[in-house]
């Protein structure tokens, strides 16, 4: 009897297009995240490829070649294209792009292909003009120099990412992980998301909305910190903290505590405590056979229906289709 064969389906093509004195981690992070997605049967979902302009080797920031097995070529069948860092070159200190590239992109997006950016390579899309009028991101620390440059952009350096559709903008290093998974899980869902965070040996969601982790000016521990008050605070989830009770454990007044909070975490109090009671509600759900409704209390949501709310906003699922999806990640 002949044996019914299914066929794996086709792979969605990303390009990595790395320009001259490209960042080395951005550029392997598409490699890296995307290279790990895979459907029930195993099946991976995407093939990459990276290229470069003419196909010649580029320089990399930490001293390196990277010699390409493509050219511009490659931009014109991708379904996706990246653009990993840059540390210096002409999108970088000039604002401008070179005319190839420019075309390439410009064909790309025209006919449709999803446009990506790690890090400071959104200088490059601005150079392009595929971020006039968008909202989009970009590492903090370039934050001026992007907007003297590229103006109509409209630049939100307080983000991990930026999704505008077919073009999506990512903060520094790690947050193109979290754009990439972002990406995975759009395309596939949370399953397949989660299971290729797991195999990277990272967090599985950051919201794109979580603060860039900004350097700021170090205050004194002794009287300023609030680091006592966030551990305090994190052995009492399952308590209805209010702002005031954590300025008063400070021995701050309102207004000073909410403003030191923020300096040092880039979040305010009530968001912070939020993710804290949300990434242990999920802590729990995937170390433990609690009901719903008691991990609903002990991280400090009260209900089921609140905690599920929750995770419905910010995962996209229910705490029961969470745990499964979990429990199925590990045995994969």
């Amino acid at each position: 009897m002949r044996k019914n064969w299914a066929m794996p389906p086709p792979q969605h093509r990303i390009a990595v297009l790395a320009l001259d004195h490209v960042v080395g981690l951005d550029l392997g992070t598409p490699s890296q995240v995307f290279g790990t997605a895979r459907d029930g049967d195993g099946n991976l979902l995407y093939s990459i490829d990276v290229c470069t302009p003419g196909g010649r080797p580029v320089r990399s920031a930490a001293g390196y070649q990277v010699v390409p097995d493509h050219g511009l070529e490659l931009l014109e069948r991708a379904d996706t294209i990246v653009l990993p860092g840059i540390h210096d070159g002409p999108a970088l200190t000039e604002g401008t792009l070179d005319p190839e590239v420019h075309r390439a992109l410009n064909a790309a997006y025209d006919r449709g292909a999803r446009i990506m950016s790690i890090c400071t390579g959104a200088f490059a899309l601005a150079a392009a003009g595929l971020l006039d009028g968008r909202p989009a991101t970009t590492h903090w620390a370039y934050a001026s120099r992007f907007r003297r440059w590229h103006p109509r952009v409209q630049l939100n350096p307080e983000v991990l990412f930026v999704d505008d559709g077919r073009v999506l903008t990512s903060a520094g290093v790690a947050a193109g992980i979290d754009l990439c998974l972002h990406v995975i899980r759009t395309d596939h869902g949370s399953a397949v998301a989660n299971r290729s965070a797991r195999r990277c040996v990272v967090p599985p969601w950051r919201d794109g909305g979580q603060a860039q982790f900004i350097e700021r000016p170090v205050p004194r521990v002794s009287d300023a910190s609030t680091a006592g008050t966030r551990q305090w605070a994190q052995e009492r989830l399952h308590e209805a903290l209010t702002l005031r009770q954590l300025a008063g454990h400070a021995s701050m007044s309102v207004r000073t505590f909410t403003r030191r909070f923020r300096a040092e975490t880039g979040l305010s109090p009530a968001r912070w405590l939020l993710q804290q009671r949300t990434d242990h509600a999920r802590l729990l759900l995937e170390t433990t056979d609690l009901a719903v409704d008691q991990v609903a209390q002990q991280s400090g949501f009260g209900t089921a229906s609140a905690l599920r709310q929750q995770l419905h906003q910010s995962i996209g699922v229910s705490p029961t289709a969470y745990r499964r999806t979990f429990r199925h990640a590990i045995l994969d």
